[in-house]
């Protein structure tokens, strides 16, 4: 198959799985079949799936993943010991974890093609990613608290893990209290990681999308927290910053000097 080909085997199966989608036809423009693919990952139910959907839908996401190209985190300058800052595609960074922003529900985002990080990871890590979140929120029989970590595999992605923490939602004045909590969010990850053995660990802007934590006062939680736990614990653990848009760059090259 090739990629076209693997596109329209994967809607076509995604479309076969519910009912309320009969009639539904795989759409003959290239931009639409993949909203739709995305999409029906999306908003798809944890649950198994055949090994044939899951053979063609890694060699589908392995040659998008080539696609856009992999970022090693080895090609990567640091901006001070062990630290680094990289603007990019987290779903395209490898490295040991990445860390996802994720929900209370922890098993990604259902809105369809939403352009936050836990909907990106979920899409491009691949199906069996939201399945291990549901395991894990089975086992434990309640919502993720804030401020905690959960690890699981990667699947598709270029990392090897995938580190899942709940970040505070802010609706008005940042409290003490959540200050707290975001810097419990880069020290669970990082305890987590050092427990299983990790070397390097590349974090996105917990809470600073749709949690709407300011980002200056974010950005400054999270370099003070990863320098501190690095001196407490004497580690040599790797530390990337991811940003994406401008005003998370602006602030983290502010944070380490960049502009001076």
């Amino acid at each position: 198959m090739d990629q076209a080909q693997r596109r329209a085997y994967l809607i076509d199966a995604l479309l076969r799985e519910q009912p309320r989608y009969r009639g539904v036809g795989v759409p003959g423009d290239e931009g639409e079949q993949r909203r739709l693919l995305r999409s029906l990952m999306n908003v798809r139910p944890a649950a198994p799936i055949g090994e044939d959907f899951l053979r063609v839908q890694d060699e589908y996401l392995q040659e998008e993943l080539a696609r856009k190209g992999i970022t090693d985190i080895r090609d990567l300058d640091p901006v001070e010991e062990g630290l680094y800052l990289w603007r990019g595609d987290i779903t395209t960074l490898r490295c040991d974890a990445i860390v996802n922003a994720a929900n209370s529900g922890l098993t990604g985002c259902y809105v369809p093609c939403h352009a936050c990080i836990d909907n990106c990871i979920h899409t491009f890590a691949g199906v069996q990613l939201r399945l291990d979140c549901a395991r894990l929120m089975q086992e434990q029989g309640r919502p993720e608290p804030t401020g905690r970590a959960r690890i699981t595999p990667a699947y598709d992605l270029p990392c090897r893990y995938v580190l899942h923490t709940v970040g505070p939602i802010i609706s008005g004045p940042v409290t003490a209290r959540d200050k707290q909590l975001l810097a419990d969010c880069y020290r669970s990850c990082l305890d987590l990681a050092a427990e299983k053995g990790l070397e390097s660990v590349a974090f996105c802007c917990i809470s600073t999308g749709e949690f709407h934590f300011p980002r200056p006062l974010a950005g400054r939680i999270a370099v003070d927290t990863v320098r501190a736990w690095r001196r407490r614990h004497h580690s040599e653990m790797k530390v990337i910053f991811n940003v994406f848009g401008e005003a998370n760059t602006a602030v983290y090259r502010e944070l380490f000097g960049l502009d001076r």
